[in-house]
């Protein structure tokens, strides 16, 4: 399943709300809302990172005015998660130990999913 973008930040392990993008040209650096795709040159922020940085001396800072959202759940995220489901709840294949005997020797104790194969007493 992938993961939600994680703030760029080292050591930071929140969520991504904001993008920070430098104007070089200008001298600035932009926070906005959270770019639809991760791009090279950009950094992906939390909110607290995002409301508080700092650009250098003689650096303009230009930050977007209103709440951080997250970002909804893509059809994708829908679709992975259901995907995750579908393969936690497969049973898994039977171990060696856990399949029943030779046919020759007769059956013997073993596992099959949830159920138990008891050989008959005597």
């Amino acid at each position: 399943m992938r993961s939600p973008r994680r703030c760029s930040r080292n050591g930071c392990p929140r969520q991504a709300v904001a993008t920070l993008t430098y104007v070089y040209n200008e001298s600035t650096a932009v926070v906005g809302p959270l770019a639809a795709f991760a791009e090279p040159h950009t950094y992906d922020l939390c909110e607290p990172h995002a409301r508080s940085l700092t650009a250098p001396r003689g650096w303009d800072v230009v930050r977007h005015e209103g709440e951080f959202e997250p970002p909804p759940p893509t059809t994708d995220d829908l679709v992975a998660l259901a995907e995750a489901v579908r393969e936690a709840a497969r049973p898994a294949p039977p171990r060696p130990d856990e399949i029943e005997g030779d046919p020759h020797t007769g059956p013997q104790t073993g596992r099959r999913g949830h159920l138990r194969v008891i050989p008959p007493s005597h």
